[in-house]
């Protein structure tokens, strides 16, 4: 009889192929699966799944850890979610290629884009790198818990061959354009597995500059495209305002069909023009039918702010009576506010910057704001919002707001959904999740540390969409396949989808029973003690990466089995 390293007996098994669900075993051997039915031999370990779900590990396209990769083993949260594959330089943003003089305009750029603290970024980045290729070999010479896939990111491409030019949004030169298309694909033949770029006025650095890449002509963009499509490998993603204009379309479409290669385009509903996402969809399954690769990459749930005291938002920040203790550490300052004549004049003073931070535009916008609770509520009705209440109990929004702040010590936080919410429900995101020409991703995983928490995606397809909205779920063999399948083959990552011999052994074993969100809590755990929220979950009771249990109900082993992953992967 045969024995093997690993036999997980019994459980549901939902494979990743969209088939489904079937009681079976699974066995592995040196980081595969050997086996997937009745298993005969025996396993080194053996682990009783009866009553619990098998799935392949998560793949996360779309997360930042750009930074955090340089000086963390453990790619938390992600990892505490499932995700045992986590695909960073989104958005056009990283750290290679990068000459000296370039670093801190780099860094800037990711502290404002991605709401990374500067002096973390400045701690805990050695800068042990010039190029994309010298870059690689740097991330791959760390141990850490999931596997890292990278893109090239348009950005630091741009600073790289313009210099201050690109910083000022200038047109590139041809020899500037070449540079950036041989640095592109320098990066793809090392290992990258694509290209990312930007084209959105949201992206700004620290102080205020538009990322480098918002203008980027046509001849720059087609350029990288063609020389990505010259070596045959690598992806692109592309985050644009101007989906609802035909010439982006038609530029993306050319992209995508002069090189060959598959594009992502982040896509979500927009409260000031909450339709442009139907004709782009359209206009994406048109350029499929034509052969041209191109999807959607869209939330699994509204993309919102998280507002609280210590988060890098709250409604009354730019209140001078706040801003005179907001120095103070936490419980100090909660202790303050409390004080009748302080609540009374922060309150009184509240007013909003319209030029200030990205999103404080929300902090007035009383009926968009609500608690989130425990457990967390993504999907708040219209009638708990902070204007309801408010209307309710015949007191100001404002002073609402302020109680609700100074919940569980000044620790709460509020929940301000800010796209996907234009109609107060989730059917938009429905809608998207289940288009054929979609991928979940979005999560900016190792980013918006102190606003944003939606590392959490993955538990929310199969929590809430799977199992818990009162209307509307989508069955959980579609869900797992797009977090498996769907995001692995989106970046050519075609070994770690499936749970079938061969396969790369990245497996979750997860009881759906116990499977929760908790809330989001801020951590100072980053280099020179920089904080980030950070979001927990019940339920995962194993995960493996190449075999290797990294979690068990939640906490980590020790295992860092993961590696960087360099280009696309063929299936077994």
């Amino acid at each position: 009889m045969n024995s093997h390293a690993l036999v997980i007996r019994g459980g549901t098994v939902i494979d990743g192929s969209g088939g489904a669900p079937r009681q079976a075993d699974v066995a592995i051997d040196n980081g595969r699966v050997t086996e997937v039915g009745k298993v005969s031999g025996r396993g080194h370990r053996e682990i009783d799944a009866q009553g619990l779900l098998v799935a392949p590990g998560f793949v996360d396209i779309h997360t930042n850890y750009d930074g955090q990769a340089a000086w963390d083993k453990h790619l938390a949260p992600s990892s505490w979610h499932g995700v045992t594959t986590a695909v960073m330089g989104n958005c056009g943003v990283g750290f290679a290629p990068v000459y000296a003089r370039n670093r801190d305009r780099l860094i800037e750029l990711m502290e404002g884009v991605e709401d990374i603290p500067g002096t973390a970024l400045h701690e805990g980045i050695p800068w042990q790198w010039e190029t994309f290729p010298q870059y690689l070999s740097f991330l791959e010479s760390l141990p850490r818990d999931i596997d890292l896939g990278a893109q090239a990111p348009h950005a630091a491409i741009r600073v790289h061959a313009m210099g201050e030019r690109a910083i000022a949004r200038q047109a590139a030169t041809p020899d500037e354009i070449e540079r950036m298309a041989q640095a592109t694909r320098e990066a793809i033949e090392a290992g990258a597995l694509g290209f990312s770029t930007s084209r959105t006025v949201n992206h700004r650095s620290i102080s205020g500059e538009h990322i480098p890449t918002l203008r980027a002509e046509a001849d720059e963009l087609m350029a990288i495209a063609r020389a990505m499509g010259k070596i045959g490998r690598g992806v692109m993603q592309v985050v644009s305002d101007r989906l609802d204009r035909v010439d982006e379309m038609d530029l993306l479409e050319r992209m995508a069909q002069e090189s060959g290669r598959p594009m992502s385009i982040s896509l979500a509903q927009s409260n000031r023009k909450p339709d442009i996402w139907k004709p782009f969809l359209e206009r994406i399954s048109e350029a499929n039918a034509r052969g041209i690769p191109m999807r959607a990459q869209v939330a699994a749930r509204a993309i919102g702010l998280m507002l609280g005291l210590e988060a890098t938002l709250n409604p009354f920040m730019y209140s001078p009576a706040y801003q005179a203790i907001a120095h103070l550490p936490l419980a100090e300052r909660v202790a303050r506010m409390r004080d009748a004549a302080v609540r009374r004049a922060i309150i009184e003073q509240t007013t909003v910057d319209p030029k200030g931070l990205l999103g404080s535009n929300m902090l007035d916008q009383y009926q968009a704001i609500f608690r989130l609770g425990n457990p967390p509520d993504y999907e708040p009705a219209a009638s708990t919002s902070a204007l309801a209440v408010a209307e309710r109990e015949g007191r100001a929004p404002a002073q609402v707001i302020y109680d609700w702040l100074l919940e569980n010590d000044g620790h709460a936080l509020l929940y301000a959904p800010t796209l996907n919410y234009t109609e107060g429900n989730l059917d938009v995101v429905r809608t998207m999740l289940t288009h054929p020409h979609t991928v979940p991703g979005l999560s900016d995983g190792g980013a918006h540390v102190g606003t944003i928490c939606d590392v959490s995606f993955p538990t929310t397809l199969l929590q809430w969409w799977g199992r818990d909205r009162p209307q509307g779920r989508i069955p959980l063999e579609f869900l797992i396949a797009r977090q498996s399948r769907g995001t692995a083959l989106a970046v050519g990552l075609a070994d770690r989808w499936l749970i079938a011999p061969g396969y790369k052994a990245d497996i979750n074993v997860i009881d759906m029973d116990a499977l929760r969100l908790h809330p989001p809590e801020m951590a100072y755990d980053l280099p020179a003690g920089g904080r980030r929220m950070l979001q927990r979950a019940d339920g995962y009771r194993h995960t493996f990466v190449s075999g290797q249990e990294i979690m068990a109900d939640g906490q980590a082993t020790g295992a860092m089995p993961g590696k960087l992953v360099r280009g696309g992967q063929a299936a077994p």
